[in-house]
Parts: structure tokens; C-alpha cells; sequence
């Protein structure tokens, strides 16, 4: 019991930095140490939990060693103003029996009503901006490596890059073969639309060609030469014939 006047949990970072890029969901990480000899049961709370994933919210840190939590950070529309965020989150621990299971954890249990000792770290949130690309000038060393130092400054910006890395190409090939299936189904109805109207041409020109050859042989049988009817309807249908040739 001699952590208490250091917490039950020593907590790393104190500062959740979050490096800050809009439409894409970003992770980071914090470290629950226990370093005395009791099990110490643990739950995580935040001001915004619509915003936010914390896996795992609550679980049991065994004596002399270290657990680690992931916060997600659903993906944000737009930065707010200066990059400043309000959130918090709070780390709630208490000394629990050996042989406590997760599932035994409770919301109860770090009730001050409860009778147990509750301890409880504050941490912010802090956004910083994504990394500049490197200069395309080489004249001097400093210019060139500066981003890269930013990367590497810390294991939470490196196992942030990690994540993106290895999660971006698979939301990439979903959306790209949703676009495909698309793309497919919007040309399969373009060329069955077309495939129809040929069809329907070629069915009438057939049909006016039938009935321009029983029109003609009609007019041959006739001794008395052709009348101003015959002669209109024929030129109707050539033109009508000639019409539907040219589409």
C-alpha cells in the first residue's frame, strides 16, 4: 500500500497526442504500470465516449507489470479552431483480490459509497499537426531531417504511423472494388438499353421492307399504271426505310 501517495498506476503519457488529420480514424496508446504487489483493477472514462474507443475500457493490471490501452479517435469532417481540444479522460484504479476476473469489474467498484480507495488520473487530449513533407531543398541536413525526428519523437508516434500503414490499404481496396461493382452494373445496363434499341430498329426495318416489296408487287399487278396514293406511300416508306438506316 506504500504507492498510494504515488497512485495505485503509474500512467504513460499524461497527454494523449493525437496527430490530427481529418476523414481518417487515429490511434494512440498509454501504459498502466502497477509496481506493487497487489492486483489493481482498472476503468477508463472520457467526456466524449461517442467520440472516441477505448479498448480495453476496463481490466486488471497484475502485480510488477505493465498494460496497454489503444484510443482511437473516430474519424473527424473538419479541425477545430487552433487545433485546441476539450476532452478529457479519467483513469479510475482500485485494489482488487487475486483471482478477480475482468468480467468481475464493475462501475460500482470505483464508487466512493463503495468503501474502496479510488484513485483517479486526468488526462488531456492534444492534437499536432501532421508532419510537414520533407524540402525539396538538400542544402543543409537539418532542413531535410527535421520531419523525420518529429516522427520518431516518442512510441506513440511511431506506432501511430504503424497502424495507418497497415489499416489505409484495406479500407482503399474496399472502396475501390465497390467502385468497380458499380461502374460494371451502371455499363451492363447501358449496353442491354442499347442492345434493345438495335433490335427494335432492325425488327422494323425488316417489317417496312416486307411491306415496301408486297406495296411494289401490288402496284406491278396493276394494268392502269400507278395511282397518286401508291406513289406517296411508297415514297413515305423509303424515306421512313432510309430513316432507320442511318441510326
Amino acid at each position: 500500500m506504500g504507492s498510494d501517495s504515488k497512485g495505485l498506476l503509474e500512467i504513460e503519457p499524461l497527454e494523449l497526442r493525437f496527430p490530427f488529420e481529418t476523414k481518417k480514424q487515429i490511434s494512440c496508446s498509454m501504459q498502466l504500470t502497477n509496481r506493487t504487489d497487489d492486483y489493481i483493477g482498472f476503468k477508463v472514462k472520457t467526456t466524449s465516449p461517442k467520440k472516441y474507443c477505448v479498448r480495453p475500457n476496463s481490466g486488471i493490471v497484475p502485480p510488477r507489470s505493465t498494460s496497454d490501452v489503444i484510443v482511437a479517435m473516430q474519424a473527424q469532417k473538419e479541425a477545430p479552431p487552433d487545433m485546441q481540444c476539450k476532452d478529457k479522460f479519467l483513469v479510475q484504479s482500485v485494489i482488487v483480490a487475486e483471482g478477480t476476473l475482468v468480467k468481475d469489474i464493475t462501475g460500482h467498484m470505483f464508487l466512493k459509497e463503495s468503501g474502496n480507495v479510488v484513485d483517479e488520473v486526468k488526462l488531456k487530449v492534444v492534437y499536432v499537426p501532421p508532419p510537414k513533407p520533407p524540402s525539396p531543398v538538400r542544402e543543409g541536413s537539418e532542413e531535410g531531417s527535421s520531419p523525420r525526428a518529429s516522427l520518431s519523437d516518442g512510441s506513440n508516434l511511431n506506432y501511430l504511423e504503424t497502424t495507418r500503414e497497415s489499416d489505409e490499404p484495406l479500407f482503399s481496396a474496399v472502396k475501390t472494388h465497390k467502385d468497380q461493382e458499380d461502374y460494371t452494373s451502371e455499363t451492363s445496363a447501358l449496353i442491354s438499353k442499347l442492345t434493345e434499341e438495335r433490335n427494335s430498329a432492325v425488327q422494323q426495318n425488316n417489317k417496312l421492307r416486307e411491306e415496301l416489296d408486297l406495296l411494289r408487287r401490288e402496284v406491278s399487278k396493276q394494268n392502269g399504271g400507278f395511282s397518286f396514293v401508291v406513289v406517296v406511300a411508297i415514297a413515305l416508306l423509303g424515306m421512313l426505310l432510309g430513316y432507320i438506316m442511318k441510326r
